[in-house]
């Protein structure tokens, strides 16, 4: 079975707008079993912002960054590496190879192989299971799901706008590096550009974050360690601070990763004038969801659907849920597994682990941040358990007497912590900072999601001589620091 481009039809069961990793997923997971049919509907890129405009480019650029800092710190490559720099070419070749440069015909022929036709066009949700889409009107017999995902935001500082600043998708397409730039924002975004445009040759990169700390929805030693490390490469972190005015006198359409006109002048709420080639604004995103022809703010329910409605889902970043690719595609597979389930008359399990309900409010999200060092976490902060009202209890550990991390650098820095409810004893939350500590997150979010008492983990012993080691170390520090209270009661 196969899809079709742009077919002359009007009625699938399923219409899906966006396909994204979100909207593909929840094509794929109505269809494949059930006997229903869909159509994808996109304007851009098929495939979505993840492999051409975000994650994937974005790891493509840090990752020779990455790999050059571990050499500078490990005798024996130290010496082969000191005095070199990164092959600027190379490496924007490299991420052109791995976003397919920018074509989306392989994304296309996968929906298609999979029997999901494809319109590309605009589409918007214009009344019960119906979508207007390039002059015409398509219905739904069972489900609409909308996947338009997420626009970056720009404060409305005055001429901010107007000086066409770099958003998400400039940074990752880099073409032309600013000399000297200036970044908006202390996020995930701005911390992850700053590493690898410093390291293109970014002579001058200023950040400006208004909270008291980069990263400030992680642990508050994650944006320390990462501050640490951008100003050590020569970035000048600005805590506390913010941008009052913009005034840029040329302003061109170079297009996506080229500067966008002539020098900037940056007037800061503290009262100094900065001169930068560029602006990055990096101050957060929001859902796409007006465009879409749903509300500026809405809800969903455990299946996704949108206020109530069982015919309307929404998915991934436009759900307002959460801004992560992975999330997206669990929500995504959740609502078409719903989908199938309802026009086929299915029950709906609703055991605690059903593969049909959203379970992501139960605080299991993971996410990395590939900095240098980079910072995994699953599950929640300390302040997001508190906040919870959880009865917390937390244990850090130093990363750097790890062996698995003393093997891959002469000077390995780190750290771990764990965030334990104290009446369940079972973990809400980890954090882990340091060199190559990405694949420390899911066997966080296994226990987290699972609820696996602490002392089951115990028995879950880390390979050794690798990073996951760092299990047993918080597992002492927590038995440690509970002996401690039992003493002194």
């Amino acid at each position: 079975m196969t899809g079709t481009v742009n077919p002359d039809r009007a009625e699938w069961d399923v219409v899906v707008i966006g396909t994204g990793p979100a909207g593909e997923t929840a094509a794929l997971y109505a269809t494949r079993f059930s006997g229903l049919d869909a159509v994808m509907i996109e304007p851009e890129l098929v495939g979505g912002e993840c492999p051409f405009w975000a994650c994937v480019p974005s790891k493509a650029l840090l990752a020779p960054e990455h790999l050059l800092s571990a050499g500078r710190d490990l005798g024996g490559v130290r010496e082969l590496l000191a005095d070199r720099h990164l092959d600027v070419e190379g490496v924007l070749r490299r991420r052109d190879a791995l976003v397919d440069h920018y074509d989306d015909t392989g994304f296309v022929g996968t929906a298609l192989s999979w029997g999901v036709d494809v319109i590309r066009g605009k589409g918007r949700v214009t009344g019960e299971k119906t979508v207007e889409v390039n002059g015409r009107t398509i219905r739904a017999r069972h489900a609409v799901v909308v996947a338009t995902g997420s626009v970056p935001y720009c404060p409305d500082n005055p001429g901010l706008a107007e000086a066409r600043p770099w958003f998400s998708r400039d940074v990752t397409a880099v073409r032309e590096v600013p000399r000297r730039l200036l970044i908006v924002g202390g996020g995930l975004v701005a911390c992850e550009s700053a590493t690898w445009l410093r390291a293109l040759g970014a002579v001058q990169i200023t950040m400006v974050e208004r909270s008291d700390r980069l990263l400030p929805s992680q642990e508050p030693f994650a944006g320390v360690a990462v501050a640490d490390s951008l100003r050590a490469s020569g970035v000048d972190v600005r805590l506390r601070e913010s941008v009052e005015r913009v005034s840029r006198e040329i302003v061109t359409d170079a297009g996506a990763g080229l500067v966008h006109g002539g020098p900037a002048v940056v007037l800061l709420a503290g009262g100094e004038e900065l001169v930068v080639d560029e602006i990055l604004v990096a101050a957060g995103r929001r859902p796409a969801s007006t465009a879409a022809g749903l509300p500026e703010r809405f809800t969903v329910d455990e299946h996704l659907n949108v206020d109530g409605h069982p015919w309307l889902y929404a998915v991934g970043d436009v759900s307002g849920e959460s801004y992560l690719t992975h999330i997206g595609k669990y929500q995504g597979r959740v609502a078409g597994e719903v989908i199938a389930a309802r026009a086929t008359g299915a029950a709906l399990d609703e055991t605690p682990f059903n593969r049909h309900t959203d379970r992501i409010r139960a605080g299991s999200v993971a996410q990395v941040i590939f900095t240098d060092p980079e910072v995994g976490v699953a599950g929640l902060t300390e302040a997001a358990a508190l906040a919870r009202g959880h009865d917390v209890e937390t244990v850090e550990t130093d990363l750097s007497q790890v062996y698995g991390g003393r093997v891959q650098r002469d000077h390995y820095r780190g750290r771990a912590k764990l965030v334990v409810d104290r009446r369940t004893d079972t973990l809400l939350g980890a954090t882990f900072v340091g060199t190559n500590i990405a694949e420390l997150t899911h066997s966080a979010t296994v226990a987290v999601t699972a609820g696996v008492p602490v002392r089951a983990l115990w028995h879950a012993i880390g390979s050794f001589p690798t990073l996951s080691e760092v299990w047993s170390y918080l597992l002492e520090a927590l038995d440690t620091q509970r002996m401690a209270w039992t003493s002194r009661s």
